[in-house]
């Protein structure tokens, strides 16, 4: 019910600031057309003003070259270096582009997902998650109590949280979502979310990765003289978030998290990645890559090769388990269309009429009547378009590196916002939505208030950094 008010709301929101911008400013005269059949960067001309009306950093700028980029906004002067065109530059695609995005993306899935749920299958048939639940069991019953003992639930959740750790973008979604399908079996109505289900997916959106590598490179190839400088701030603001989504949500479920064998298991997970840290700090950028590659790549080939050999020592059909996994990693694909275009249609309409500036906009404002450093505000945008959509959150990025530059304090603490959780909302529709929950109770609350964490969090960590 919680998710049907959101989605609701970021509809009803979209469309009235849409129609007071149409209404009130002559730039938005296409704003519906925008919404509704508009393309990412699409320009819609907004004004023409005399060279001489712009401020005068703007003016400079465009004397040097004849185009220019600030806040979103496209100028353009004409060969005389007289008038200037200023183009208003969509930010991502209308209603009808975003369906169809999508739909590439759940078939996008469809090849990562028959490929893991193929190899998952084996394990499954030959032991393997039950030896992981087995291992795990003594923790996880501590924060899932209502799962049975050694239940294959607790070994999906451990590959989920591994492949998160090291940035397996991959392989997580098809582990994460084999563990929903899982517990799924342990709920007792189908259609709204247990608590177990619940726990587990907050603890994912937490986010919790040890080397933010996409991050690094985008970094790198904007100029950065220290591109791996964001690696600490990124990985304090993950865990927090993480700890404070499995915080909220005890809190809500009643779960003692003061039990010895839960203070064991989280301080010895702590410890393991405090020296991990240790470590991959005093490494190059070269040196960097070349862990996480290895790291990452050499962790799925011994999956693969323990799967399978494990099929073998158990005299399975090994190939014929791939193919019933796969199988159902494809419809489980299917299954999630209708969710994701739901979400991903309320986010193109929230962006496209230009909620994000008018809130941005109002923060900036409030930062300065207070007295308050207002360069936080300007890494913001990254942080409240994440919840929503990863990509967006990147491109968000990736344009205040634009503006600011990528070591500016701006550019950094967009870096740390991009790698401080998950995208909530997506995370919503596509795990709920694969499995058909629509009572998705507090998840909404819990994951926002854990974003808000690694929010906060973040940017205390920029200002400690890089200020």
């Amino acid at each position: 019910m919680v998710l049907s008010r959101i989605w609701s709301a970021f509809i009803i929101i979209a469309i009235l600031v849409a129609s007071i911008k149409y209404l009130f400013s002559d730039h938005y005269k296409a704003i519906y057309n925008d919404m509704v059949v508009g393309k990412s960067g699409d320009t819609v001309q907004i004004a023409t003003k005399n060279i001489n009306e712009l401020s005068p950093d703007l003016k400079a700028a465009l004397l040097l070259k004849p185009e220019f980029d600030e806040n979103r906004i496209h100028y353009k002067a004409d060969s005389a270096k007289t008038n200037v065109a200023v183009y208003r530059v969509q930010e991502t695609d209308g209603v009808i582009g975003t369906s169809e995005t999508a739909v590439k993306i759940c078939l996008g899935l469809v090849g990562i997902m028959t490929l893991f749920m193929g190899f998952m299958s084996i394990a499954e048939k030959a032991g393997g998650i039950n030896l992981l639940s087995r291992l795990i069991q003594p923790f996880f019953s501590k924060l899932f109590p209502e799962i049975p003992k050694n239940h294959p639930s607790f070994g999906h959740m451990l590959l989920n949280f591994s492949a998160n750790l090291l940035g397996l973008d991959n392989a997580a979604t098809p582990f994460g979502l084999k563990a929903m399908e899982s517990l799924q079996t342990l709920n007792p109505d189908k259609e709204k979310a247990s608590n177990s289900q619940i726990m587990f997916l907050c603890l994912h959106a937490g986010g919790l990765t040890l080397i933010p590598v996409s991050i690094i490179a985008i970094r790198a190839s904007m100029g950065s003289q220290t591109p791996t400088d964001i690696f600490l701030p990124c990985m304090i603001a993950t865990f927090s978030a993480t700890m404070a989504a499995m915080i909220v949500v005890s809190l809500y479920q009643k779960i003692n998290l003061l039990q010895p064998i839960v203070i064991a298991y989280v301080g010895g997970i702590s410890a393991i990645i405090g020296l991990l840290v240790v470590y991959l700090l005093n490494l190059t950028k070269e040196g960097l890559d070349n862990f996480s590659m290895l790291l990452s790549n050499g962790i799925i080939l011994l999956i693969f090769f323990a799967i399978v050999l494990g099929g073998v020592y158990k005299k399975i059909n090994v190939f014929d388990a791939f193919i019933d996994g796969a199988k159902e990693g494809f419809w489980t694909c299917v299954k999630i269309i209708p969710y994701l275009v739901g979400m991903l249609i309320a986010i193109s309409l929230l962006r496209t009429s230009g909620v994000f500036d008018v809130l941005i906009d109002g923060m900036k404002w409030v930062a300065t009547v207070v007295g308050f450093d207002t360069r936080f505000v300007d890494g913001l945008p990254t942080a409240l378009i994440k919840p929503l959509s990863g990509s967006g959150a990147r491109g968000m990025m990736v344009d205040t590196m634009q503006t600011f530059g990528a070591d500016s304090f701006q550019g950094r603490l967009a870096a740390v916002l991009q790698g401080s959780s998950d995208t909530t909302f997506y995370v919503i529709a596509v795990y709920f939505g694969a499995v058909g929950i629509k009572n998705t109770r507090y998840t909404v609350t819990a994951m926002l208030l854990a974003d808000l964490v690694g929010i906060i969090t973040s940017v205390i960590l920029a200002y400690l950094f890089f200020a």
